[in-house]
Formats: C-alpha cells, sequence, structure tokens
C-alpha cells in the first residue's frame, strides 16, 4: 500500500481554496502549470508539453510551464493536483493510471476528484519481442504461457499495462507472468536484453525499436488495424483469437471545483486546440487515435472506463 501512504501523504500538498493559486477565479491569471504526474521523456512528459504548447498557441496571452511530479506511479501528480481545488491556473496531463490506480489500490482521490477538460486521443497497446523470440503472435504467447512461465515486463505494477494483462488472465485462463519497471523505457530495455520475453508498449514508445529490426511487434490489442503505414501490417489481437481490446486515453484535466467561467475558459481552449495544426501534428507523431471529448463528455468517457476497468480488476 506504499501508494496509498504516497497519497495521503501528498493529498494537502500545495495550495487550497482561498490561497494565492487564485481559487475561484473565472480564469487563469499569469503563468499556468501543466502537471505532468511520471518523469521526464516519457508519454506523458510528451503529451503534457504537446498540449501545453499548443494550448499556448491558440490562446493570445496565456502561458503555460511544465512541472514534472513523479512518484508513486502517478499518485503524487494526481494527489498535488488535489490540494489545488478551485483554482485555474493548473492543468495535469492525466492518463489511464487516474483510472487504474483508484481501482487496484487505496488513494484519496477518482476521477471525479477533479473537472475534465479533454480527452486528447486513444493510444492502443503493442505486445512486442525480440525477433529472435519463439513466440510469433499474441496467440502463441497464451499457448506457450499455458505450459511454461513466460516474463512479460509492464511499465508500473497497477499501470495500463497491468491491465492488459490481466484482461488476458480473464479471457484466455493463461497466466504470463508479469514484472513491473519503472516506465517504458525500463521495460523496453529489459525486453531488449533478455530480462523478459516479452512487453507491453505504446507505439511511439517502441517505433524506432520496431523499424531498426530491434523488436518485432506480435499484435495490437484492438479490434481494427492501425492506418498508419508503420503500423497497418500488425495484425490485432481479436484476429489472433485473443478477445483482449485496450486503449490508453491520453487527455486533460484540472483541479476540482472549478468556478464555471473557469472551466468554459479551459474547454473552449482545448477545443481550438483540437482544431490546430499542432494537434494533427502531435497525434499523427504519437500515432494516437484521434477521438477528442471535452468537459462533460469526457466525464462520461472517463465514469464508463472506469466501470469497466473495476470489473477487470476485480476478476
Amino acid at each position: 500500500m506504499a501508494v496509498a501512504a504516497v497519497a495521503g501523504a501528498c493529498a494537502g500538498c500545495g495550495s487550497g481554496p482561498g490561497s494565492d493559486d487564485a481559487a475561484g477565479a473565472d480564469r487563469p491569471v499569469g503563468p499556468v502549470t501543466m502537471v505532468v504526474p511520471f518523469a521526464a521523456g516519457g508519454g506523458s512528459d510528451i503529451a503534457g508539453r504537446a498540449v501545453a504548447d499548443g494550448l499556448v498557441s491558440v490562446t493570445p496571452g496565456l502561458n503555460i510551464s511544465v512541472d514534472n511530479r513523479e512518484g508513486g506511479q502517478g499518485a503524487v501528480g494526481y494527489s498535488y493536483l488535489l490540494g489545488k481545488t478551485g483554482s485555474p491556473q493548473y492543468l495535469l496531463a492525466t492518463e489511464t493510471s487516474l483510472l487504474s490506480l483508484p481501482a487496484s489500490v487505496e488513494v484519496a482521490f477518482s476521477h471525479r476528484s477533479f473537472t475534465p477538460i479533454m480527452k486528447v486521443g486513444e493510444d492502443f497497446t503493442l505486445l512486442v519481442a525480440r525477433p529472435d523470440s519463439p513466440i510469433t503472435s499474441c496467440a502463441d504467447a497464451v499457448e506457450q504461457a499455458r505450459h511454461r512461465r513466460v516474463l512479460a515486463a509492464i511499465s508500473g505494477a497497477m499501470g495500463p499495462d497491468a491491465v492488459v494483462f490481466s484482461q488476458i488472465r480473464a479471457t484466455t485462463g493463461a497466466d504470463l507472468d508479469t514484472v513491473p519497471y519503472e516506465g517504458g523505457g525500463e521495460s523496453m530495455a529489459a525486453v531488449l536484453g533478455g530480462q523478459v520475453e516479452l512487453a507491453s508498449l505504446n507505439p511511439s514508445e517502441v517505433i524506432g525499436q520496431l523499424r531498426a529490426g530491434e523488436l518485432k511487434a506480435l499484435c495490437v490489442f484492438a479490434d481494427q488495424r492501425y492506418t498508419y503505414p508503420e503500423l497497418a501490417g500488425i495484425p490485432t489481437s481479436v484476429e489472433q483469437g485473443v478477445g483482449v481490446v485496450f486503449a490508453q486515453f491520453r487527455g486533460v484535466i484540472a483541479p476540482g471545483e472549478l468556478n464555471p467561467q473557469a472551466r468554459r475558459f479551459w474547454v473552449q481552449a482545448a477545443r481550438r486546440f483540437a482544431d490546430s495544426p499542432a494537434y494533427h501534428e502531435y497525434v499523427a507523431s504519437e500515432f494516437l487515435q484521434a477521438r477528442p471529448a471535452f468537459g462533460e463528455e469526457f466525464g462520461a468517457y472517463l465514469a464508463g472506463a472506469q466501470g469497466e476497468l473495476d470489473l477487470v480488476v476485480s476478476r
């Protein structure tokens, strides 16, 4: 329960209502902070910086800096934002850990603790292995796991990758042994170095190794193939008879209890960003599925996804 301890300790970090964070203001006044709850260089960091730059590009006078607050597999960053209730001066680059953490451990927050601003897009995970691996597909990985121990790297013990393998176990009965690492970079290094046989990684994390022939993609956990030329040849898990479909979302949230005018300000800014070249460039560069949602629509998506995730974790 280390995550719960971290979250509890940090729930009051920063300033609360009535502080110099302009809680209750109609819109941000002065510099804004984009919190990234993971270390610099990863997918969440890339997303946070791209969205921050995009929002600035479509909003005259806006200034957004990025603050990486990693720890507790995302819990430290979310707990920091929890302490900024009512302030329009903060945003957070969110992803599926917003849902997987509350589903797995005791933390002081849920998606309802925050104000949903924008779902930027979705990211379907690839199962990858070294080119010399005897495992040739997702279906083959499931079959071999029934007869021998197969090690698979995941990013965090309670992150989206863990959910994928939980779904495999629930759907097929095969139990691939998962080994948690701090992030996608460490997971990929573990596969390349032979410490594990498989890893669940996002396309943007592994595209360089796929192009160089250092790794091979066994499947994408989706019901439809990617249309990007670099990924179009990768079969889906569903094609291979493994009924596991899982999309990691990327988005932006703000502190809870925002003034309605401040919430409107950020949702309108997010809509302008989604219509800009910067949005389409980011989506294409990270091989995302462009499926934006805003405000209440994003909130409804989070509620539905949380319900599905709770069912998977409870199995």
